[in-house]
């Protein structure tokens, strides 16, 4: 009985704190989510550029020395 007690006021508690919380508008989702997809696609075309001058790089010193 004691654990359905304490069940019961947990989840009091929780309906209590989802009444505070307060929810990102869509017009702020959408504007945070074209950050992040800018952002990793940035990120992405550097890496893919970083990336392309290491290999060449690599391939350069094994073929002058090797």
């Amino acid at each position: 009985m004691e654990a359905l007690n304490r069940m019961r006021s947990f989840l009091t508690d929780v309906r209590g704190e989802l009444k505070r919380t307060t929810f990102p508008s869509k017009k702020e989702v959408q504007g945070t989510t074209a950050v992040v997809i800018v952002t990793v696609f940035l990120f992405a075309a550097y890496l893919y550029v970083v990336d392309t001058f290491l290999f060449h790089l690599v391939e350069w010193v094994f073929n002058r020395v090797g």
